[in-house]
């Protein structure tokens, strides 16, 4: 288990509710009441635990924590990663509101990572104990935990494949286009959008040095497949990056 580094602030949501209900909640076609009924949700919002906004670089979970309960993303973005042995971190994913953290501690009874907010963040806690004798309950949201559970996976595997047989282009062009989607899933704009991450976070989860992903940014831009000025990206022609990033751009 990695070692815990004493500077970090953890920061749990309370159980306070706030006036946001999942019924209301411009993302909950993303989350688990998509495909509940009315009722349904109403239900499964008495269990939703909502607190106060998590600020840039606190900590939603830290590896060792013990499990309670998975976490829905409302807005901002987080960042999960690892800590090795010999204190590397590595990033394994970043969330998007309507996007779930948490699935990986059911096993364990413990948070294998940490995750953190890459900026400000806010979260629905939802109790495990208490979602799982629901979903007993409701077939639909069982459906929607195995799905999700299920995109996790497939999402680690898409990783490890990445990693293991893509070129620096195609890992790096992949990952446009997935951010891509996901932001025009969400009801942004797929074309332009903000990156919440830095570049350094980018080069530790695509396995590449961060002077890799400035040289292919150049190239990219000099090609006229995309413009990023620090962290805003236009993709100019998303076809052509999907080609070379060896991937679909209707995900």
């Amino acid at each position: 288990m990695p070692t815990k580094t004493s500077n970090m602030q953890i920061i749990k949501p309370a159980n306070n509710k706030h006036t946001i209900r999942c019924q209301d909640c411009r993302i909950k076609q993303l989350c688990l009441p998509v495909m509940l009924a009315e009722s349904e949700v109403a239900h499964l919002d008495t269990i939703v635990h909502r607190g106060r906004p998590i600020n840039k670089g606190q900590h939603l979970i830290q590896a060792g924590d013990s499990f309670n309960g998975v976490y829905a993303i409302r807005s901002g973005s987080i960042k999960a990663y690892t800590i090795s042995v010999d204190g590397l971190e590595q990033i394994t994913g970043f969330y998007l509101p309507g996007e779930i953290i948490g699935f990986d501690a059911i096993s364990s009874g413990f948070y294998p990572g940490f995750a953190k907010a890459l900026e400000t963040s806010a979260v629905c806690e939802i109790p495990f104990e208490r979602l799982e004798s629901l979903a007993a309950e409701i077939p639909g949201l069982q459906r929607q935990i195995f799905r999700t559970m299920s995109d996790e996976i497939v999402k680690d595997q898409d990783l490890m494949l990445q990693l293991n047989k893509k070129s620096a282009e195609q890992r790096f062009g992949s990952f446009l286009v997935n951010l891509s989607f996901r932001f025009g899933r969400r009801g942004l704009s797929s074309q332009r959008f903000r990156l919440p991450m830095a570049r350094s976070d980018i080069s530790n989860y695509l396995g590449l040095a961060v002077e890799t992903i400035s040289r292919l940014i150049a190239q990219l831009q000099d090609d006229g497949l995309v413009s990023i000025q620090k962290r805003e990206v236009e993709i100019l022609d998303m076809n052509k990056l999907s080609v070379l990033a060896g991937t679909s751009c209707h995900q």
